[in-house]
């Protein structure tokens, strides 16, 4: 099977099919990502733990911090405990709230990370510049695609003159 195909059903089963937590499962919320396919992650009852992240996902799913997982626990594991059964996207949040089986601790968090989500996919345009009956400098970037995944820093005018005249 090519890379791409396996790409291709692994991301279909994620985003797809429903998933219910069994009773050796439990959900939990990645806090960091310290590398080799481990991520730390904390149960609704404040546990924190390594989870490891199985072949078929890597380099095909992407996890980052503030995600939900479902995970499957490893008796012999000390230092990791788990291993990543099932990656949660929104709509299975959502799905699991209305059947009950979500943990409660987890339920404003849930709720925060969606708004966040939400905020960041649509990022907010800069207003429109009042023009003052002065023709638009060539300088003026205002119609540029902002990144959301970057800080941004506002510089005045009063900061860059005092630059040049330095």
């Amino acid at each position: 099977m090519s890379q791409a195909t396996k790409r291709k059903h692994v991301v279909k089963e994620v985003l797809g099919e429903h998933m219910v937590p069994s009773d050796q499962q439990q959900i939990v919320r990645v806090l960091r990502t310290p590398g080799n396919n481990l991520h730390e992650v904390e149960t609704a009852q404040g546990q924190r733990f390594l989870v490891s992240m199985p072949s078929k996902y890597r380099k095909n799913i992407w996890i980052k911090r503030g995600d939900f997982l479902i995970v499957d626990p490893i008796e012999e594991g000390e230092k990791v405990k788990a291993e990543i059964s099932f990656v949660l996207c929104k709509d299975h949040v959502r799905s699991l709230q209305k059947e009950g089986l979500w943990p409660e601790a987890f339920s404003e968090v849930a709720k925060k990370h969606n708004n966040n989500r939400n905020r960041q996919t649509q990022p907010e345009l800069p207003a429109e510049p009042q023009s003052s009956g002065e023709e638009s400098s060539s300088e003026d970037d205002s119609d540029l695609f902002v990144n959301t995944n970057r800080r941004q820093y506002h510089e005045s005018e009063e900061e860059s003159e005092e630059e040049e005249a330095a």
